[in-house]
């Protein structure tokens, strides 16, 4: 059976990427860092294994389809 998939905050995104918060935010509005997802009302984080493929091969990262905070279709429009 697969482990589920983590949920990480940007503190350790910082820490695992070596990118300031401002490269972050601006690699996801480019769309070429995985967005966050909603975990509660003011918290957001990122999926562990978007973030594993990102540094794996970060020129070659594309999003997988899923929706992110930025995208339009993740409240039906």
């Amino acid at each position: 059976m697969q482990a589920p998939d983590r949920i990480v905050r940007l503190k350790t995104v910082l820490a695992r990427t070596g990118l300031s918060r401002s490269t972050i935010y601006r690699k996801i509005a480019e769309g070429t860092f995985p967005s966050q997802i909603r975990i509660s009302v003011n918290g957001a984080g990122w999926r562990e294994s978007d973030l594993d493929r990102w540094i794996a091969d970060p020129v070659a990262w594309r999003p997988r389809g899923g929706f992110g905070l930025d995208d339009p279709g993740r409240l039906g429009g």
